[in-house]
């Protein structure tokens, strides 16, 4: 393959504006997909991705392409997902392309992930071609656009390309500026194998498919290639490119993005960011790999019935194989037994992960309260990070704790201001400055990581009727003081309620939590008492009142004493129940309480 003829390029932009749409545009206006196959959202092929209408998967595609100056070009496209919980897919695809097309909203202009999927461009140097989507919809200000677009990330007018992804306009345009613009790969076909995995999955008949981005050399069928970061040797058995279906092909040579598969059954033998070579002629160097991202929110996912956690288990494994971002280990519960301490990078992942894994898999799952990482300084001078509420040491043994904060960006119209910077303060979030563009303006703040995880995102977008963004970054760990808050029901701590809490919060939190159990805890035959406590001490109590049942029913008449020895059998046999029963608690009040 001439590699002179190859682009491989990405679709990045903020959430929701229109790179799926484009990519099916795209390939629909190039052929590479017969109208009788072609449906909406074509590379999102997860259920929930298109249920959702977002990227989840970062997605591969081969389209062949005849451009006007007669020549076939083969376009390598790969879209991406647009919300901030899966930038580590953006940035793994990005690895492999040298082009990217920015895609912004004619409606809504720029937001906090376009300009943070751009700088992740810029840091990859690739060129990049913005296009302003959407322009069929009535009463957009494309000029508004074009002049954020000049202000903010500095673009030439006339390199903006105007395009609706729905109508099919400017599709040409952009294909065309694609193979002009955008430069073929590096690298040397002669050189040693380097080829960069950039994603795998799991085919049940296969085994691992292995994503690669052929950087230098060829990969051919029957080749014997090794791992170079973990060793590993293999023999290729198949090898293929995505047109979006599989097809397979007999090589990918340098440039070239397709796929693998060499009999590999363990998905952790797979590491995303791997070099892999020739077993006969290796290379000296791997290639640079990924930044490794560390996980920002961890909870515990546990099986409904004890009996499926082989299952749970294998389903992780392979689904850690489709998502390098997630990572798991091996936990013991009181409450629930045997199940997993789990990592994600914000609490839409966590969501997803869990709605993969029950319906990919078809497991019953129940998940713990969420919590960030704290790092715990104890009296004899060790430092350990806690996940997990029960491995917080006692109180007369920790020196110091510290949590993790983030410097978040809010990018907002210039209207909504006031009720931003109330409400991020009111999250202990600390005002650093304000950055006017345009008619909008950037607010940055540094917010206790806890604060955000759960529903920070969705009041930004309230407060500002839609029109916030947000973006964060990694900031550093800094002092606080926090208290453990258990959730006790009828004297029994529910460790699947325990949560690690700021002291001068744990009041309010341990309130809101009572109240709502009580509400969703069914009414027992006997009483069930909800207490909250922290530092040894109940904070926050209530109460569900037994289920009545008319014992005196039978009794017509006759002596008081009969009724009153009937009722006090009652009242024992519901001590008896309430030392000794279980109490019933339905999976809406785990889903309630992660919203808390």
């Amino acid at each position: 393959m001439d590699k002179s003829l190859i682009r491989n390029f990405s679709i990045i932009a903020h959430i929701d504006h229109g790179k799926s749409t484009l990519a099916d545009r795209i390939l629909e206006i190039s052929g590479a997909v017969d109208k009788r196959h072609f449906h909406n959202q074509i590379l999102d092929d997860m259920e929930l991705e298109r249920e959702r209408g977002i990227t989840i998967k970062a997605s591969a595609v081969r389209i062949n392409y005849k451009a006007k100056d007669g020549n076939n070009y083969i376009l390598n496209l790969i879209d991406t997902p647009g919300h901030i919980d899966f930038s580590y897919e953006v940035t793994k695809s990005l690895a492999a392309c040298e082009g990217a097309l920015l895609l912004v909203d004619a409606s809504q202009g720029i937001e906090a992930q376009t300009v943070a999927n751009y700088y992740l461009a810029i840091e990859n140097n690739l060129e990049i071609i913005p296009v302003i989507n959407k322009i069929d919809i009535a009463g957009v200000d494309i000029e508004r656009v074009k002049k954020q677009l000049r202000d903010i990330l500095k673009f030439k007018e006339e390199d903006m390309i105007l395009a609706s992804a729905k109508e099919g306009i400017g599709i040409d345009e952009i294909l065309e500026r694609v193979t002009k613009v955008i430069p073929e790969p590096s690298g040397d076909s002669n050189q040693p194998l380097q080829a960069l995995i950039f994603d795998s999955s799991f085919d049940i008949y296969k085994g691992v498919v292995v994503y690669v981005r052929v950087v230098n050399g060829k990969i051919s069928y029957g080749q014997p290639i090794k791992m170079m970061h973990s060793g590993k040797e293999f023999i290729i058995e198949e090898v293929g490119v995505f047109k979006p279906q599989s097809e397979k092909i007999d090589c990918l040579s340098c440039g070239e993005v397709g796929y693998i598969t060499c009999n590999l059954r363990q998905p952790q033998e797979i590491i995303i960011g791997d070099t892999i070579t020739d077993v006969k002629n290796s290379a000296k160097l791997p290639l640079p790999s990924y930044k490794k991202i560390k996980p920002m929110v961890f909870c515990g996912i546990y099986p409904v019935n004890s009996k499926d956690f082989l299952s749970l288990r294998q389903a992780i494994e392979k689904l850690s194989l489709n998502d390098a971002s997630f990572v798991y280990g091996l936990e013991t519960s009181q409450s629930f037994g045997h199940g997993f301490r789990c990592g994600f990078l914000g609490l839409l992942h966590m969501e997803i992960v869990q709605e993969r894994l029950e319906r990919e898999y078809a497991l019953n799952l129940l998940l713990t309260t969420p919590n960030v990482v704290y790092r715990i300084e104890t009296k004899d001078g060790k430092v350990q990070e806690v996940v997990n509420p029960s491995d917080l040491p006692a109180v007369q043994d920790i020196s110091s704790v510290e949590e993790p904060y983030i410097t978040a960006s809010i990018l907002i119209p210039i209207e909504f201001i006031e009720g931003v910077i109330d409400f991020a303060k009111k999250r202990q979030g600390i005002y650093q400055k304000t950055e006017y563009l345009g008619e909008r303006i950037r607010l940055i703040f540094d917010i206790p990581l806890s604060e955000v995880i759960v529903d920070f995102y969705d009041n930004i977008k309230s407060l500002t009727k839609g029109y916030g963004s947000l973006d964060y970054e990694f900031k550093g760990y800094y002092p606080v003081k926090i208290t453990k808050l258990d959730i006790i029901i009828n004297s029994k701590v529910c460790d699947a309620f325990s949560s690690l809490i700021s002291k001068e919060k744990a009041q309010v939190k341990a309130r809101a939590l009572v109240e709502k159990l009580k509400e969703l805890i069914p009414r027992q035959l006997f009483e069930v008492v909800i207490q909250a406590s922290a530092d040894g001490k109940i904070i926050a109590s209530e109460k569900v009142r037994a289920m009545g049942k008319h014992v005196t029913a039978k009794c017509y008449g006759g002596d008081i004493t009969r009724k009153r020895k009937l009722w006090e059998k009652q009242k024992e046999g519901k001590k008896r129940l309430k030392r000794f029963g279980n109490v019933e608690i339905p999976q809406e009040a785990f889903l309630a309480v992660l919203k808390i």
